[in-house]
């Protein structure tokens, strides 16, 4: 079970780590979690994508659900493709509701025939854990990992720098995992992150993360990096933060998310529907939605905040964005947010309020920065 939430925020196996280096801490998600160190957010954002970034993520909730029924039993609850996930594969996935909105996102790994392992945000883990327990009880047995820590290396160095304690990690592609010891601690490392950039997420037991960020932090091309960047980086991939760019109030076909809706559980595949809010689902699938999730160019200086309101040029109410923020890689602001879909089309030139004034955005395609995984 997950820990009862205390009045101050708990601190991760890093901690005293993070105060070595003197990082900017904040409570997040329950956590005390380091924003940025000395270096400042642009510096660390630049180093991971020329270097390889060292994340303390280890306010993410990890699962394990177990038994021969353990896949299908969650294909209730998702909308992907969970069954023909072979040992070793990750998948992208999302927890919808009754009303077909979002309650979280979550990666899926198939780490034994009859284990699959979720990484669930660090926000909603107390939710989907009772999520799931409510749905699932009686189907798999379900295990809160409250003993592992969660580490992410990310960046065009990072295959170097861990095949250099593992050469099976070089060996994986995008999206595929391997339990596999690093300099004699046992880790489940999948070959995926969240900056859009080649990388890793580390499993490791908590007693032994400190020891082995340590160990990371030894190789000239590791730093350490905050949630800033972390945040900057993942814009700029064009990724989704939940609570900010989905959450309850928002579909999977709002939110750009179609491709993950497996074929095979849309309408017309062989196990259509059966999760839920596949009705409502469905019916957007084939007859479109409102709105949509877009990429927002500002075109001037002057960065776009979350929330602020997205108007056409008759000033009129066409959308909300949801992230917005400086492209260090870029040298520009960029943003996301939700437009009416027939202003979805990219090109489209719109206006964002932004103290009282309106400044001129143009949708765009994402990611703004090509994502670089490693596919083989």
């Amino acid at each position: 079970m997950i820990q009862e939430t205390q009045r101050d925020p708990h601190k991760t196996p890093l901690f005293a780590i993070h105060q070595e280096l003197n990082a900017k801490m904040t409570p997040f998600a329950g956590y005390y979690m380091p924003i940025q160190y000395h270096q400042g957010i642009k510096s660390e954002h630049l180093h991971t994508r020329a270097n390889a970034g060292l994340f303390d993520v280890s306010h993410m909730g990890q699962i394990t659900l177990t038994g021969k029924d353990a896949a299908s039993a969650l294909e209730r609850l998702v909308p992907a493709n969970i069954i023909d996930l072979a040992v070793g594969q990750q998948r992208y996935a999302t927890f919808t509701n009754e009303q077909g909105t979002l309650l979280d996102d979550l990666m899926v790994s198939r780490v034994e025939e009859d284990t699959l392992l979720l990484v669930v945000n660090a926000a909603c883990k107390e939710d989907d854990l009772q999520h799931l327990q409510t749905h699932l009880a009686n189907q798999c047995d379900i295990e809160y990992l409250d003993t592992k820590a969660l580490l992410a290396l990310q960046g065009p160095k990072a295959a170097d720098v861990l095949a250099q304690l593992a050469p099976d990690a070089a060996k994986l592609v995008f999206m595929t995992g391997k339990s596999m010891d690093l300099n004699g601690i046992e880790c489940y490392v999948t070959r995926s992150g969240y900056t859009g950039e080649d990388g890793y997420e580390i499993s490791v037991p908590a007693a032994d993360c400190e020891q082995l960020a340590k160990t990371l932090l030894t190789f000239a091309e590791v730093e350490m990096i905050g949630l800033g960047a972390r945040d900057s980086l993942r814009l700029e991939a064009g990724l989704c933060l939940y609570g900010h760019d989905i959450s309850n109030e928002t579909t999977p076909v709002e939110a750009s998310l179609s491709w993950s809706i497996a074929k095979c559980r849309r309408p017309g595949g062989e196990r259509a529907g059966n999760y839920l809010g596949a009705d409502i689902i469905a019916q957007q699938l084939e007859n479109g939605v409102r709105r949509r999730r877009v990429g927002l160019l500002p075109q001037g200086k002057a960065p776009v905040r979350e929330g602020a309101v997205v108007v056409d040029k008759e000033n009129h109410q066409v959308g909300t964005v949801t992230s917005g923020s400086f492209s260090p890689t870029l040298n520009r602001p960029i943003a996301m947010g939700y437009v009416e879909t027939e202003l979805a089309t990219p090109g489209t030139e719109l206006f964002a309020k932004v103290r009282n004034k309106q400044l001129p955005v143009v949708v765009s395609t994402l990611p703004f920065v090509q994502h670089n995984y490693y596919r083989g």
